[in-house]
């Protein structure tokens, strides 16, 4: 293609569908906070993986599947990733919706999507893969029976409320 030539940039949030709130088990209130605002008066896309981190930790403290200080087995992040549609700014009221999409031997991948106020479609949809590891040697370890239940009832496929 000649470079005086115009390119069209399509950007996958123009391909990709804005769910709603129905395709979530659960669903989170989360604060925006004034530091969440960058220079462009919206909250940082680097914000957005603090919520899908605090969402989804929160649910397992929650349940009791996870001691930050002495679980065992503790998840690190291996994968993310964020698609964004609209800008969510401080001090807007906004929800996470949380799923599990797979569920490994070792390993969880979430979805989480930002709902801004009281809107039906997300404001953003990201993703994380966890893979559970032993605290202390750090290698990865089957899930304990109590984690995969809790995040067994996050499967959409589960019917969880």
């Amino acid at each position: 293609m000649p470079d005086d030539q115009p390119r069209e940039t399509r950007l996958s949030a123009d391909r990709e569908p804005r769910e709603t709130r129905a395709a979530y088990p659960r669903l989170v209130p989360l604060a925006t906070r004034w530091g969440d605002n960058d220079v462009y008066g919206h909250v940082n896309n680097v914000v957005y993986y603090a919520f899908f981190d605090t969402a989804v930790n929160g649910l397992l403290v929650e349940a009791g599947a996870l001691d930050i200080a002495r679980s065992a087995v503790i998840g690190l992040v291996v994968e993310t990733g964020c698609r964004y549609f609209a800008p969510v700014a401080f001090p807007d009221r906004i929800t996470a919706g949380v799923r599990v999409a797979r569920l490994g031997r070792t390993s969880a991948r979430y979805e989480v999507a930002i709902f801004r106020e009281d809107e039906p479609e997300a404001a953003a949809q990201g993703h994380f893969v966890h893979v559970y590891v032993d605290r202390d040697t750090r290698r990865p370890v089957p899930l304990p029976e109590r984690l995969r239940a809790v995040l067994t009832r996050l499967a959409p496929e589960a019917g969880a409320p």
